[in-house]
């Protein structure tokens, strides 16, 4: 539903209740993954029931499941501000990267440019195109630019002529910096050869308010179970039309293929559907359309939007006040992560960064450590309360003030 000004703080409270994750504990992994409110975890229950009442195979469960994902994939694109048919049904954001990486038909000498900033999944696949098929890639330096600097105007200084395909996120997943995503495009786009654009969207979809044929993106892969707090398994990818006739399907199977050879003489479906492949769990296509519906009860996705950044720059502006403790980013965060580090001496701790993770873990406060760069990182959502912040800030104040963390005594003990 749509709103002129954010709901009252006693409604999102109210909201909050819909959630069994978040009763009683300090919530922020949203960047790993989102909690899924009652009503999700009902609606696959009850997708599961409804196939096992009809017949887990039968003609009428199928028809059953092709207009689940219909719906689906027409919930996800409203969403992201495209159609239904630019969708593939996936598990999750790696499965929706590999999808482009491996339906290009590389050439030896071709060349990928990758930020220094992408998860090791994606940067795995990659390296194991570039040893089949003697393609090349480099990594462009944005880590730099996350406290200031033009991300566009590097990544043009770093394609090289014989780059095909830029590979890079919307959201940073260790940093938290948006990238201008739209002027990225653009870049690559105003080219000699233009480069496909392949986005980890792991950490925009749920979060940013989206509209991805405007953004100019080629491939945008996302997953439900993050940001938009639906059930893990079940992701997608966006594919901009013009862009499909470059990426052949790798895994082919029956939900991908259509047998009217006719018309169709590859055997591909005409959509997004050609790069699904065969059965999976179905109920989670419910479990998904809930979460977004749930999500869309709580304001519009701007104002969710602007909400989790206030907080998140709470957050950030209060870490900067405590001793040995220094968050990452320079500048206000203008996502929902904000990552930071433990300093002993001036210099990062990574056992102090898992001492201090574990132990409020123990106390219903839920944070994660990462590798690179090393340091701790809290998700805030529009679900985070004010308060919330405000206690974790104490938890990690009460620690540095025991000495336990800075020390390198363990933290197990603090009662």
């Amino acid at each position: 539903m749509t709103h002129s000004h954010a709901p009252a703080l006693e409604c999102l409270i109210a909201h909050r209740q819909g959630f069994p994750a978040l009763i009683g504990k300090r919530y922020f992994n949203y960047g790993g993954q989102g909690p899924m409110a009652q009503t999700t975890l009902e609606a696959i229950f009850q997708a599961h029931r409804h196939i096992q009442e009809m017949g887990p195979f039968s003609g009428a469960t199928n028809r059953w499941i092709m207009a689940e994902a219909a719906a689906t994939r027409a919930a996800i694109a409203t969403e992201l501000g495209t159609t239904a048919d630019t969708i593939t049904l996936t598990e999750n954001v790696t499965a929706g990267c590999n999808i482009p990486l491996w339906g290009m038909a590389w050439q030896a000498g071709d060349h990928m440019l990758l930020s220094d900033c992408e998860h090791p999944g994606v940067i795995a696949a990659v390296q194991e195109i570039c040893r089949r098929f003697g393609v090349t890639y480099s990594l462009c330096p944005l880590l730099k630019t996350v406290n200031g600097g033009d991300p566009a105007a590097v990544v043009a200084q770093h394609l090289q002529p014989n780059t095909r395909m830029l590979v890079i996120s919307h959201i940073f997943w260790n940093t938290g910096q948006v990238l201008p995503l739209k002027a990225i495009t653009e870049v690559c786009c105003n080219r000699p050869r233009p480069v496909l654009t392949l986005v980890d969207a792991a950490q925009s979809v749920g979060s940013l308010p989206l509209d991805l044929p405007a953004l100019g993106v080629d491939f945008y892969a996302f997953t439900g179970h993050k940001w938009w707090c639906g059930p893990a398994g079940l992701g997608g990818l966006y594919v901009r039309p013009e862009a499909m006739v470059q990426i052949a399907p790798t895994f082919i199977g029956w939900r991908g293929i259509t047998t009217d050879a006719d018309a169709h003489p590859t055997g591909w479906k005409p959509t997004g559907q050609r790069y699904e492949v065969a059965t999976s769990d179905y109920s989670l296509l419910a479990g998904l359309r809930s979460a977004i519906a749930h999500q869309a009860t709580w304001s519009t996705a701007a104002e969710r939007y602007q909400r989790l950044v206030k907080l998140s720059q709470r957050l950030w502006s209060q870490l900067q006040d405590l001793p040995d403790v220094r968050p990452v980013r320079t500048t206000p965060p203008d996502s929902g992560l904000v990552s930071f580090w433990l300093l002993e001496q001036g210099e990062p701790s990574s056992a102090w960064h898992k001492q201090l993770v574990d132990s409020l873990e123990t106390e219903g406060i839920f944070l994660r450590t990462l590798q690179a760069p090393n340091c701790v990182r809290a998700c805030t959502h529009y679900l985070t309360l004010e308060e919330e912040v405000d206690e974790l800030v104490a938890a990690i104040k009460t620690r540095l003030k025991q000495g336990l963390v800075l020390h390198g005594a363990s933290l197990d003990t603090i009662p």
